[in-house]
């Protein structure tokens, strides 16, 4: 007798099943399984990874799904009637049920989602060929039924199961997990399975591996339910049984019904489906004309090469040639035709796009066809590293497109290949180490505060884990082995990190077929967007065609500036084809003058350019390909020999003419695949091999080439000559390729550089010769993002252009380029929505600018115009250029306003009034009483509460140099942190002005504080506890300049914080430092206890030295205690101590 189990969840059972598919086979493995089935909860998510994990552990994968049913139809979403479903396990017996079983679940989604995606009778009559059906859990309706004491109902049911899919092919399932109310429902499941002649199967209800898991699977429910461990109000499962069990307990559990057990292995060893990989299913494309896809392909491409090379000597036409047959051996035409026929319409259509990414530039064929916009053959990009012929794999052309705008080109493809044939693609948010920690934290009820130490300690950084964070932060091990309550919580989180936590869309990846996209994957809706089940590494591999429409916003940028340029001077920019040599733009870029420019605006990367001194466009695709881990140790090499050519050695002649574009550096992958091919006779498509190995450092295989690139090859019909045949002696070649392997993992796609360098020659040009025009079009793209448009502002104004403050007559929905200054959008204004821009601008273009406050009231009431828009427009300054004070129309915008109502109520523009007269509405003027105006400072803060920036000035402008002095870093620069110099924990020492405070009690009663500090970067939220607040709660008023010290709070999830450790006034005096000695007669006299009540909370600027008579000590006072000159304390020493023992000293 064998026994398989057939009803099993997986981690794809989202924060249900805690079992990971190697874990599972792992574990089935041990057990002697020779099949297991997979039916997680109404999706088929890991239906991929789970049939090909089977195989590799020699055990027969069962492709199932444990569906839900609707009450009624799958259509009724009454909560009343329709808020429950039951569960049916459905198993594919051959291709066609699993066929059908895809049909079922995308139905499931894209039809009947109601809180859980159900397919209902109807679809499981339609598609109930090669499907095997088990009546379920407790939760299936034969048994919800007879729990409820409805045993005609439940015996109905299971009849009508049986007509659907056959009596052979449905199936009482019963369960034993140790629960009494199971035990008695098997007797009654038993019964109707006799009563109707149906097979019965026994099965365990897998949600995790072993016994000792039930307690993380009860964990895991917390999180997705949201409820803690110990809520009485929370769905449980109420045994620790549900894990893989063996044959062995199986028998144990039914021996009194062994034909339970007997018939899973019969059903297994009907169940046999193949899932085919490597066969493409690419669309086709259709062709006018009548002629075939590779005779148009040839034609457009013949097209493009003489546009694009109009000179050539027949070298390139060969190039091109031979990449056309490639492309039609492999079988890619259409592909190509694809790609090219979206992106005309894109081109068409105003839609800008990138001039390529990843290896795609390398490609003639794509650049001829305008798929690309780098020339391949001058700056020496290969073809074999975007399609080999020696390694079939589908190619891949990603585009970036105005991220504006990339809408547009889907919805192309949508209507041009028909929705059926189109698909966004799934991705799973995971649990990473830190979320992990702070999601078991709230569900095994740990204190906020003990489960916030706890992950911080996690470092932030890619493929970190627990597990790894446990190693390399002895902080973390000492909690670790020093709390019993954080150990659990280590512990557990452990079990559960990395398990998929939700479901999202895919960025960018959109999946292309013919023939119906749901008849090779289950589909499903999220948020309205029909996605694969399936991610995007499995698509590929079931040889779907997948493109990533990506939006870069960069190129929005671009665009708009190109249109501001157009408005404000009349000249047409075509960037797609600026000249690579502006002297100009290199020298802007060698100075480190790189704020918005793409790729190059981080500090280290404008240093890099400060010091490489660019001044080609070669030199920016290395930089942009060096300025990476790994790869930056090469850096100092780089510039060196840059800038000093003699520098430059070459380990044998024939690599010169490879490497002299980087110096005598191995910088990109194609110089890998030139030095395999040139010094060792390899073939492109072979040396392509070669690299990519070496990049995943495969030692066994580099073990072999390395031989093969030394001496040769000639064997199994592969030949290579050796580098000793080609005139390298042997310890040259050993070197040469030892080299290629030390950096081989760190070299970069040139094609990726070459096409990203292209663009940020493009934004630097622009930045270079229109500066307003180009930065207008830069903080439009961020006008949603504070911290960004901040930062750009202060740039703009470094560089001499003045910024104009929001103006109801002039200003746009964003920002504008007015007479060579930048003014703000209206938009950018709080309360002001896009809407009622347009409205603004419309008003103004029908019917004139608005002559002052009223007449813009009057013209605007009843137009989405209320009182907050005003309110906020006169805070910002839109009103200023009327001559009226704010404080003017802050007394009377109200007034104004309920006036304009009640007029336009009563006299309609164009209305016959009671004498019989026409009545045009006249505007009587801004006719207001005088009154004092606002102080700057509040004028100041007026603008800081409506746009969130302040913009005709800055509080701190006048203490700039005193800020800049007083801190270690910008607040920008942390909240960026694109070095990544900032950790959890950095001390960093911050100047600039409170601009908001929120006290809090904490759960002792205690108030705690968060204030705002802005600095002229940025802003960022400081953390006061109780015990510092009442130290220095003096200082941290809101509009105070303060300098404050402490430790940043980082997480991936929230902006940074800083948790306050000090805090003095801004010391904003300009000339020398200062120091207080002071002369004590004992450190435990009564002096010393009273100086210290002098100093305690004192945060000035000024420290303090102690000198100790008795001993002779000398003590630094700690940073809390140093003074300011002003603020009583210096005199109140005097009288204590006297002047002979107080001595302040300015350095």
């Amino acid at each position: 007798m064998a026994f398989v189990h057939l009803h099993t969840h997986t981690a794809y059972s989202l924060l249900d099943g805690e079992v990971t598919i190697p874990k599972l086979m792992d574990r089935a493995k041990e057990l002697g399984q020779n099949s297991i089935a997979i039916t997680d909860h109404g999706n088929m998510y890991g239906v991929i990874d789970f049939y090909e994990s089977a195989l590799s552990h020699g055990i027969k994968p069962i492709i199932g799904c444990e569906v839900y049913v609707a009450a009624r139809s799958r259509f009724d979403k009454v909560h009343e009637f329709d808020a429950q479903s039951y569960h049916l396990i459905l198993l594919a017996e051959n291709d066609k049920g699993y066929h059908n079983l895809m049909r079922l679940v995308s139905a499931g989604f894209i039809e009947g989602f109601y809180y859980k995606p159900r397919v209902d009778m109807e679809l499981l009559r339609k598609y109930s060929d090669g499907l095997i059906a088990l009546s379920a859990c407790m939760s299936g309706v034969i048994s919800r039924n007879l729990l409820a004491g409805n045993y005609d109902e439940a015996r109905r049911r299971a009849k009508e199961f049986s007509e659907i899919f056959g009596k052979d092919n449905y199936f009482i399932e019963i369960q034993d997990h140790g629960i009494l109310e199971q035990k008695k429902l098997n007797r009654d499941l038993i019964s109707i399975a006799r009563e109707l002649d149906l097979g019965i199967v026994a099965t365990n209800d897998i949600h995790y591996a072993e016994q000792k898991d039930a307690e993380y699977q009860d964990v895991l429910m917390c999180i997705q339910m949201g409820k803690t461990v110990d809520s009485e109000d929370r769905m449980r499962m109420n045994t620790d049984q549900l894990y893989l069990k063996s044959e062995e307990e199986m028998d144990e559990l039914f021996s009194y019904i062994p034909e339970a057990l007997e018939n899973t292995q019969r059903i297994a060893d009907r169940c046999n489906v193949t899932i085919e990989f490597g066969k493409f299913h690419l669309p086709k494309f259709e062709i006018p004309g009548g002629i075939s896809s590779y005779e148009y392909l040839k034609e457009l491409v013949n097209e493009g090469m003489t546009e694009r090379y109009p000179e050539d000597d027949g070298t390139v036409r060969a190039r091109m040639e031979y990449e056309l047959d490639t492309i039609n051996m492999m079988g890619y035409v259409d592909y190509f035709l694809i790609v090219w026929d979206f992106i005309r319409y894109a081109r068409q259509n105003g839609i800008k796009v990138g001039p390529g990414r990843g290896s795609a530039a390398g490609s003639v064929v794509a650049y001829c066809l305008h798929i690309t916009n780098v020339d391949p053959i001058k700056y020496g990009l290969i073809f074999e590293r975007f399609l080999n012929p020696e390694r079939v794999s589908m190619p891949d052309i990603d585009i970036d497109f105005c991220y504006e705008r990339r809408g547009e080109v889907i919805e192309y493809v949508n209507r041009k290949y028909g929705e059926d044939n189109v698909a966004q693609i799934v991705t799973f948010g995971t649990m990473a180490a830190r979320l992990a920690i702070r999601d078991v934290g709230r569900a095994l009820n740990i204190p906020y505060g003990v489960v916030d130490e706890a992950a911080k300690q996690v470092p932030n950084e890619l493929k970190m884990t627990i597990k790894k964070a446990l190693v390399v932060n002895y902080k973390l091990k000492e909690l670790y082995d020093g709390n019993p309550q954080i150990k659990k919580l280590i512990d557990t989180a452990i079990q559960l990190e990395g398990l998929p936590r939700h479901t999202s869309t895919h960025a960018a990846g959109v999946v292309i077929t013919s023939g119906g996209i749901g008849s090779y994957v289950p589909l499903q809706k999220n948020d309205d967007v029909i996605t694969t089940q399936f991610t995007m590494t499995t698509i590929e591999r079931l040889g779907l065609l997948k493109m990533d429409f990506l939006g870069l916003r960069t190129l929005t940028v671009i665009r708009d500036a190109v249109r501001n340029i157009q408005d404000a001077h009349n000249i047409c920019i075509d960037t797609d084809n600026l000249k690579m040599d502006d002297k100009a733009v290199f020298d802007m870029i060698s100075r480190g003058e790189t704020d918005g420019v793409f790729q190059l605006e981080s500090s280290g990367m404008k240093q890099f350019m400060k010091e490489l001194k660019p001044n080609s466009l070669e030199d920016i695709i290395a930089g942009i390909s060096l300025y990476r881990p790994g790869p930056m140790d090469s850096i100092p090499t780089y510039v060196a020999n840059k800038n000093n050519p003699s520098l430059v050695k070459y380990k044998h002649p024939m690599l010169e003419h490879i490497l002299d574009v980087t110096y005598g550096c191995i910088v990109y992958q194609e110089q890998v695949m030139q030095i395999v091919r040139e010094l060792g006779g390899y073939s492109l498509g072979r040396a392509d091999l070669v690299r990519r190995a070496m990049s995943k450092k495969k030692a066994d295989v580099m073990k072999q080439e390395r031989q093969n690139f030394i001496y040769g090859v000639d064997e199994d019909g592969t030949h290579v000559d050796g580098a000793v045949a080609r005139g390298v002696d042997e310890k040259t070649a050993a070197a040469i390729f030892d080299e290629m392997m030390d950096f081989a993992s760190y070299a970069f796609n040139k094609s990726h550089a070459a096409a990203y360098a292209v663009v940020a020659y493009q934004t630097a040009w622009l930045k270079c010769h229109y500066p307003v025009e180009f930065f207008a079009a830069l903080l439009t793209s961020f006008i949603d993002n504070n911290s960004k448009v901040t930062k750009y502002i202060e740039v703009v104004k470094r560089l001499g252009i003045t910024m104009l403050p929001p103006s109801i007559n002039k200003s746009s929905r964003t920002f504008s380029v007015d007479d060579g200054k930048i003014r703000f959008g209206l938009a950018a204004v709080k309360n002001v929505g896009g809407s009622v821009v347009d409205e603004i601008t419309d008003e103004r273009r029908t019917n004139g600018r608005f002559t002052g406050f009223t007449d813009f009231c009057e013209r605007m009431v009843g137009r989405k115009l209320n009182k907050r828009v005003v309110e906020g427009l006169i805070k910002c300054g839109a009103f200023d250029e009327f001559g009226l004070k704010r404080s003017v129309l802050m007394y009377e915008y109200e007034r104004v306003i309920d006036s304009a109502l009640e007029k336009a109520k009563n006299v309609m523009p164009g209305q016959i009034d009671m004498f019989g007269t026409l009545t045009e509405m006249t505007s009587v003027g801004d006719n207001f009483d005088d009154r004092e105006e606002y102080s700057e400072k509040e004028l100041l803060d007026m603008e800081k509460e409506s746009i969130g920036m302040y913009v005709s000035g800055h509080p701190l402008d006048s203490v700039k140099a005193a800020v800049e002095k007083n801190s270690t870093a910008r607040i920008i620069d942390i909240i960026e942190n694109e070095e990544h110099k900032f950790n959890i924990g950095s001390q960093v020492t911050l100047s600039g002005i409170v601009t908001k405070t929120r006290d809090q009690l904490t759960k002792k009663g205690e108030i705690m504080r968060y204030a705002e500090l802005e600095d002229l970067s940025g802003s960022i939220e400081v953390i006061i506890f109780p015990k510092l607040l009442r130290c220095f709660d003096y200082l941290l008023k809101e509009g105070g300049f303060v300098t404050i010290s402490g430790n940043l709070d980082l997480n991936d999830d929230t902006p940074p914080k800083l948790r306050l450790e000090s805090v003095r006034p801004l010391d904003t005096a300009s000339g020398k430092s200062a120091r207080l000695y002071l002369r004590i007669a004992s450190k435990s006299g009564n002096d010393m206890r009273a100086v210290k009540d002098i100093l305690s909370g004192a945060g000035g600027s000024i420290g303090v030295v102690i000198k100790f008579s008795d001993s002779g000590e000398v003590v630094k006072a700690p940073m809390s205690m140093m003074i300011n000159r002003n603020d009583g304390r210096y005199e109140r020493l005097l009288g204590l101590l006297g002047s002979e023992n107080v001595k302040l000293v300015e350095k």
